[in-house]
């Protein structure tokens, strides 16, 4: 005997309910959570102390001076930014630059960004901030009195790293506190870039369920985002249909 219409749509219905109704119940609980939380303490922004501005009686040399020290050991050939920064009290110039690169062997030219750290007040480069110099400026930012309980050099990371994203290399500055907070410093640019704690990780693990992109999390063109996209549309279509062509028999029925 020939199966209906109606017999493939049902069963197509019930698979595709199935498999949605995992996904479904994923993006609620992710939802929930979203909607539930206060994104500042996500962000970890409740637990950033704010530390005392630079004075402005501060004497500084040109910025100009720690270029030309620059110079001396790399060809820079534009600027991408340079901003006054408090290290730990203290005045400096992040300096950030691009130089371009001939290679030899293929010959073609590539461009590298650089990063430099130089002295405010005399123009003066220095070394990326050391280890206990991270520290010190981790503690400096983080609001709570709490015990560093852990210090990594971050040289590289993966997609789905914590730290994905950030400027490298960088200093992870564990605490010991309830909320797990770990404070990254970038040691070339000698600032804090971001704070991680358990609500941060617990939100974002939802958000790659959320998104459907188990690879970097942030892409909502990934296929696997749009093929449950039209199935959920296929999964409403047939159960309207289904709905329809149930009540049309039951009508028959109720007739004859």
């Amino acid at each position: 005997m020939a199966k209906s219409k109606q017999y493939y749509i049902r069963k197509s219905h019930r698979i595709l309910g199935v498999l949605l109704g995992i996904q479904f119940m994923l993006w609620t609980i992710g939802g929930l959570y979203f909607s539930w939380n206060n994104i500042d303490e996500v962000h970890g922004d409740m637990q950033r102390k704010r530390v005392p501005l630079l004075s402005s009686n501060v004497q500084l040399v040109s910025p100009t001076a720690a270029l030309d020290a620059i110079k001396q050991n790399h060809k820079i050939d534009s600027l991408v930014s340079i901003q006054l920064i408090d290290i730990l009290g203290k005045p400096f110039y992040q300096i950030r630059c691009v130089s371009a690169l001939h290679d030899m062997g293929s010959h073609t030219n590539h461009t590298q960004l650089m990063n430099h750290l130089a002295d405010a007040q005399t123009g003066n480069l220095r070394a990326p901030l050391s280890k206990d110099e991270a520290v010190a400026v981790a503690k400096r930012h983080f609001a709570e009195d709490a015990k560093v309980v852990k210090v990594e050099k971050v040289d590289s990371i993966h997609p789905h790293h914590e730290y994905r994203s950030g400027e490298l290399p960088a200093y992870a500055i564990s605490f010991e506190h309830a909320s797990k907070t770990t404070v990254y410093v970038a040691s070339e640019l000698g600032t804090v870039q971001k704070f991680r704690n358990d609500k941060w990780r617990l939100f974002d693990f939802l958000w790659m369920l959320h998104t459907m992109d188990y690879e970097g999390r942030d892409n909502f063109g990934n296929i696997l985002l749009r093929a449950f996209s039209i199935f959920g549309l296929v999964t409403v279509i047939s159960g309207f249909l289904l709905y329809f062509s149930s009540s049309k028999i039951f009508r028959k029925n109720r007739a004859q």
